[in-house]
Order: structure tokens, then C-alpha cells, then sequence
């Protein structure tokens, strides 16, 4: 099961990616927002993200107008490695090389079509390891700074 959520601006993608992940078969819990009205995505970020890194999820899904600001708020929780992603190459090598754990989309910046590629490669790809674990040992190494 993966960690869904959105602030206003992601909101219209969110609902397309989650309509894509039901067609796909795989379990989400939504965590906001339900509808157009603003609210703060570094709410949700924070909401998402500490329920991954407890463990009630593998991996999350951010989206907010750029996917940029969700992902900042994402990344200052530790034990959260969140990328932005807007095309495949990108999706597919945050998973292989850097194990991240949060996809985050920007709503304003991609259509539903590429945020459903994107999904898919960025959940069915695992993560290399061998010389890429020192390189994402060596970023958490940070946070205990």
C-alpha cells in the first residue's frame, strides 16, 4: 500500500493518478486534500512522510502545482529521500540510484498520460544498491548532523 496526497494546486492530478492506480490494482490511502480548496502542502507533506518512515508505508506520492515545493517540505523529514519527477528517465533512476521513497509531481507541469508512466516505473523499479548504497548511506549520514 503507498501514501497518497496533494495540496489545491496537485489536486486535479492526484484524482488521475489515483484512478490510475485502482485500474492497476494497487492500494493507496489518500491523505488530502479532497477537493480545490487551498490549503498548505507542507501540511500534507509532513502528514504523508511520517507515516513512511514509521513504516505504514513503502512509498508515498506528492503532488502540489510544481511538485517542487511538496518535495522540499517531504525532504525535511528524516528518513524521506522524495524526488521530483516529470519524465521517465527521472523516475526510473531516483529508484535504481538514490532509493528514494517519495514521488512528487507537479499538477501545473505534466498531464495525467505522464504521471501514470511515471507512477508505474517509479513503483516497479527497485533500487540497485552495490556502490549507489554508500552515495544514499553518505545523504542520511546528513540528517545526523
Amino acid at each position: 500500500m503507498i501514501a497518497i496526497g496533494s495540496d489545491h494546486a496537485g489536486y486535479d492530478l492526484k484524482v488521475e493518478v489515483m484512478a490510475h492506480l485502482d485500474e492497476k490494482g494497487v492500494k493507496y490511502h489518500d491523505f488530502g486534500c479532497y477537493d480545490g480548496e487551498p490549503n498548505d502542502y507542507p501540511v500534507v507533506a509532513r502528514d504523508v512522510c511520517e507515516k513512511v518512515v514509521k513504516g505504514e508505508f513503502k512509498f508515498a506520492i506528492l503532488i502540489c502545482g510544481t511538485g517542487i515545493g511538496i518535495s522540499m517540505a517531504a525532504n525535511k523529514v528524516n528518513g524521506i529521500r522524495a524526488a521530483v519527477c516529470s519524465d521517465y528517465f527521472t523516475a526510473k533512476y531516483t529508484r535504481l540510484h538514490n532509493d528514494a521513497n517519495v514521488l512528487c509531481m507537479g499538477g501545473r507541469v505534466i498531464g495525467a498520460g505522464v504521471a501514470s508512466e511515471i507512477v508505474d516505473i517509479f513503483l516497479n523499479t527497485e533500487f540497485e544498491g552495490g556502490r549507489h548504497q554508500r552515495r544514499v548511506s553518505l545523504i542520511m549520514d546528513i540528517e545526523k548532523e
